[in-house]
């Protein structure tokens, strides 16, 4: 039986071997690391390395980033009314991008009321010109928007919406999830004042994420009360094993960038002029700077359900928008709120690339999309 190729790694990507290994190994270890004593330390160890792995991957200091248990959490602990730096005021407004992931569309601990939505054009980039109208038009706000779109891989441009928002006296939160390993990222280069993270994305274990803060940040309150972890940020005993495969997978993964995304944007590439080639494909967002591993695309006819379960039936494993979302039968928001009817995006399906894909995987898939492309030709 031929081995199952795999194009859904934004939903979540296989654990690699070194984070398999660190994990394995914390597993072994006994103390909490809260406790004083040897087997404390050793356990603290592992998780001051890990996080001085992340912090040095993405321009923050290491008492800057809180681990979580997920990135919605992280998410959730970021989006909060109060915050304030050195040079803006305390934030009392959400602002967040029509396109992010539904973690912070739900708007963390701001009120309703208090959260507004910025428009995207019909390429899914964030609207600079609204964001500085909607800044203009209350007081100090957090901006909310994504380094890069989960389902069609569309860049932000985020270093200047960081000017315009500090230029309001606002804050900027990245949702950094899809980013991280896969193009690069530094909040110090950006002007993020947070921005967030997961395991998973970059071939850690699931359940763990993270919050990085920009120095001098204040008035970050916790979702989980409890004791003092992460300095009084979120309570909770670390889940030592996860977060030691999370700063095994950040290691493994900054050290193969540049040659993944090379060969990865190759292998994209040659995926897209096939599924161009095949019942009047289009491919969202190919106008804009995308995720060199993201595919977005739909056909006339196409039903996004059967398509992934064609896809499925040939081997392959794909998607048909946010892992989050793609149990239910809707359209996507994303393409929705770039201003496609709901009949194109209920019809769009996403193949994912990550760095153990092969050229035979990209031909398998362009296969099984020959026959259902030449199935929807026939009706």
């Amino acid at each position: 039986m031929p081995t199952r190729v795999y194009l859904d790694w934004n939903a979540t990507t296989p654990l690699r071997a070194e984070a398999r290994a660190a994990m394995l190994a914390a597993y072994d270890l006994i103390g909490n690391p809260s406790s004083v004593h040897a087997e404390g330390r050793e356990a603290r160890r592992l998780v001051e390395d890990a996080r001085a792995a992340l912090a040095a991957a993405v321009g923050a200091l290491p008492r800057n980033v809180v681990f979580t248990s997920a990135g919605t959490e992280a998410n959730a602990l970021a989006l909060a009314p109060g915050l304030r730096s050195p040079s803006s005021g305390s934030v009392e407004r959400l602002l967040v991008s029509a396109v992010e992931h539904a973690s912070v569309l739900a708007g963390g601990r701001f009120p309703a009321e208090r959260t507004k939505l910025i428009p995207v054009t019909r390429s899914g980039v964030v609207d600079l010109e609204h964001l500085k109208a909607q800044l203009a038009e209350g007081p100090p706000a957090l901006v909310s928007i994504m380094a890069a779109n989960n389902e069609t891989g569309a860049l932000q441009p985020i270093a200047e919406a960081s000017r315009i928002v500090h230029e309001a006296g606002g804050l900027l939160h990245v949702d950094a999830i899809q980013a991280l390993g896969k193009c690069p990222f530094d909040i110090r280069d950006i002007g993020a004042d947070l921005a967030t993270f997961s395991a998973h994305k970059i071939g850690g274990p699931k359940g763990v994420g993270a919050l990085a803060v920009a120095e001098g940040l204040a008035g970050l309150e916790p979702v989980l009360r409890g004791g003092g972890q992460e300095l009084n940020r979120r309570a909770g005993t670390e889940n030592v094993a996860g977060i030691a495969g999370f700063g095994a997978a950040v290691k493994t993964a900054l050290q193969t960038l540049p040659e993944d995304l090379e060969r990865i944007a190759s292998l994209r590439n040659h995926l897209e002029n096939g599924l161009r080639a095949i019942a009047g494909a289009t491919i969202f967002a190919d106008d804009v700077e995308r995720l060199p591993n993201t595919v977005l695309f739909t056909a006339p006819g196409l039903k996004a359900e059967t398509a992934v379960i064609g896809f499925d039936l040939a081997g392959v494993a794909v998607s048909s928008g946010s892992a989050c979302s793609s149990g239910k039968v809707q359209p996507s928001h994303v393409l929705s709120a770039m201003g496609y009817d709901p009949a194109v995006a209920q019809g769009a399906v996403r193949l994912s690339l990550g760095w153990s894909t092969e050229p035979d995987d990209i031909n398998r898939a362009l296969e099984a999309w020959r026959k259902l492309g030449n199935s929807l030709l026939k009706d």
